[in-house]
């Protein structure tokens, strides 16, 4: 059965990164040769990945990038070279690993909307998981967090690596003095809202017993709230399976699985199962990036821009599957030249 595929609008193990080998950034006043080395190491690190946004990705960095990256590092992650991106999706731009080897990056959509910031995400095997909408609001959640927990010296460390963001964004002490009992609540009201924030909640009302909030909830998170991005959709099937809605459980994962495939926080085969589709998904895109699928698509009257930025799109959903992106990014590269998207051609094959 020939299943319709459409798109949203902006259509392994992780390998070893190159590391930067440089000390954790203490933002004091000490005034050591040692401080002063760090210091040096990471203003270079942090001009290396502005650099590399505004000169390979084509487009404009974060303002407070490099107070992420100092926090990041105080936290205990290494700062990643920007152009280490051998294996990994190729719209990422990596940041840090941490030590158990989770990848920090950025995603730089190829059609973004004008204005839209690039995401904070976390590099998966199959596509990638939503930490932030951006990187101000990624920032705040850590000092929040790092807040409620008073660990002390590691809490020091990271408000004094946010420097000028950290005052800009979280007063230290607010969780305490707003008297919110529940730090999640005082993330959705005051900081913004966040995938496994959400989905917390939807837990917390299906172990009460109450369907009725967990449906609400999970109808919520689908609202675009995070364009792009298939695993709102994921999540609510996964609620209406776990209250016995089989039917329309499978409905929400047939919608999800029109959301590009790497951005449903769960493997392919997972929500296709759910879907209730075996492999005529995977045969209808296959046969979409043929020669005569594009042929049939141009005959309909669609753009070839349009057919090209497809074909990319439906390459990354077919990667998405076993983690094989860098047997797919030259083509892909290819279909963005052919949209008119040079820069996004040149930024995904790019590889130190």
């Amino acid at each position: 059965m020939r299943v319709a595929a459409s798109r949203v609008a902006f259509a392994s193990a992780i390998p070893s990164f190159r590391v930067r080998s440089i000390p954790t950034v203490r933002c004091s006043s000490s005034s050591s040769a040692a401080a002063a080395a760090a210091s040096a190491a990471a203003t270079t690190t942090t001009s290396d990945h502005i650099t590399f946004i505004k000169d390979i990705a084509a487009t404009k960095p974060p303002e407070h990038l490099h107070c992420l990256l100092n926090m990041l590092q105080a936290r205990g992650d290494a700062i990643i070279s920007p152009g280490a991106r051998e294996g990994l999706i190729p719209l990422v731009i990596p940041l840090s690993e941490s030590p158990s080897g989770t990848l920090t990056s950025l995603l730089r959509w190829p059609t973004a909307p004008p204005g839209m910031e690039m995401p904070v995400v976390q590099v998966r095997k199959n596509g990638l998981w939503l930490l932030a909408k951006n990187v101000d609001q990624y920032i705040h959640r850590i000092l929040v967090e790092a807040d409620a927990s008073n660990f002390g010296e590691s809490s020091d460390e990271l408000w004094n690596a946010s420097a000028e963001a950290g005052k800009k964004l979280y007063n230290r002490g607010d969780f305490e003095e707003s008297q919110v009992a529940d730090l999640d609540i005082y993330i959705l009201k005051k900081v913004g809202l966040f995938p496994d924030v959400i989905e917390r909640k939807v837990a917390r009302h299906l172990d009460k017993g109450d369907h009725v909030s967990a449906l609400v909830t999970g109808e919520f998170y689908t609202r675009n709230q995070f364009p792009g991005f298939g695993r709102p959709f994921v999540h609510y099937a996964e609620i209406l399976l776990k209250i016995g809605r089989k039917l329309e459980a499978k409905d929400a994962a047939r919608g999800a699985l029109k959301s590009p495939w790497w951005t449903l926080g769960r493997r392919y085969r997972d929500i296709a199962e759910v879907a209730q589709w075996e492999d005529e998904q995977i045969e209808f895109i296959k046969e979409k990036v043929t020669e005569e699928g594009k042929q049939e698509d141009l005959k309909k009257g669609k753009a070839p821009e349009q057919v090209a930025l497809d074909e990319a799109a439906f390459l990354l959903d077919l990667a998405s599957i076993e983690g094989t992106w860098d047997e797919v990014v030259d083509r892909i590269a290819e279909c963005y030249r052919e949209a008119g998207l040079h820069d996004i051609a040149r930024f995904v094959t790019y590889k130190e």
